[in-house]
């Protein structure tokens, strides 16, 4: 009678440690994974903001390159310094007329 409660007892430890054990490991393993999947979502995340960055830089590039084609013209040029700096002809007034 006393081996079958060591028996029992023994087996019953056992079957404890091993539940217990089994429920460590599948916790750890889901806040492992969970874990993942909130670095995925974030990298996802990050990686839209990029291209929505990469789309805006690429316009930007557009028209810095128009811009610069521009300023090869030396007529454009003379415009531009004329309008933003207010150089002018010979015999040229200027007059700065107050926007409202």
């Amino acid at each position: 009678m006393a081996k079958r409660r060591r028996r029992r007892s023994k087996k019953a430890r056992r079957t404890v440690f091993l539940g217990f054990t089994s429920v460590f490991i599948i916790v750890a393993m889901s806040f492992t994974i969970g874990k993942y999947w909130v670095d995925i979502f974030d990298k996802y995340q990050e990686k839209k903001d990029l291209e929505r960055e990469l789309s805006s830089l690429k316009e930007k590039e557009a028209q810095l390159r128009v811009d610069a084609n521009k300023l090869q013209d030396p007529n454009y040029i003379a415009r531009y310094a004329r309008e933003k700096y207010y150089y002018s002809k010979d015999g040229e007034f200027i007059i700065k007329i107050p926007e409202e």
